[in-house]
């Protein structure tokens, strides 16, 4: 198993993998497709079409690579492009992406008890999944990239293009928002 590519060791394979170099554009693919998958899959919800919007970003990727300047930003990049890609097949399909996927629920569910049953934790995700879905999918764009890709907040802003304040008001409003529908408005039972 490789090491994780911190930001020298991505500028050293992206610059390889511009060169034409399979084994690095390899490397690229395999560090990142995971991550992309499951945000695309968070906001659509349909396995398949995550799986196709994935192959399709890294087509994109492929074929923009060598206009694409390295400054600590790939990521951010990477995800913009997902992230418009589903935008676009989502119009395409004529429908409005599906609730939040389990993974972001849970990142963001109450924190449970030893003792709570497996069917008091569905009942709880499917509360959940009630209030997600009456979120703005800004919100709900934020708390994907936040809790299923573990994106730091500045990574955020780079993706979707917006200031930071906006993206931390964002992910403020949603966890509110959520503890509001919850019932839990001092917020001890949820995650942040």
């Amino acid at each position: 198993m490789t090491a994780p590519l911190d930001r020298e060791r991505l500028s050293i394979v992206l610059h390889a993998a511009i060169g034409g170099d399979e084994a690095a554009w390899s490397r690229i693919v395999n560090d990142f497709s995971p991550q992309v998958f499951r945000v695309v899959l968070a906001q659509c919800r349909d396995p398949e079409l995550a799986e196709e919007v994935t192959q399709s970003t890294f087509c994109t990727v492929v074929n923009k690579l060598s206009d694409y300047t390295e400054l600590g930003k790939f990521e951010s990049w990477l995800f913009r492009i997902a992230l418009n890609r589903l935008r676009d097949e989502m119009r395409r399909r004529s429908r409005q992406a599906l609730p939040m996927a389990d993974d972001t629920l849970r990142a963001v569910a109450p924190a449970q008890e030893v003792s709570v049953s497996a069917t008091e934790g569905q009942e709880v995700l499917k509360g959940l999944h009630l209030a997600m879905s009456e979120l703005p999918e800004p919100e709900q764009q934020v708390l994907h990239l936040r809790h299923v890709a573990q994106m730091s907040f500045k990574a955020i802003a780079d993706v979707l293009d917006e200031p930071m304040g906006t993206v931390l008001a964002r992910h403020f409003r949603a966890i509110k928002r959520l503890r509001e529908r919850l019932g839990s408005p001092d917020g001890r039972d949820l995650r942040e």
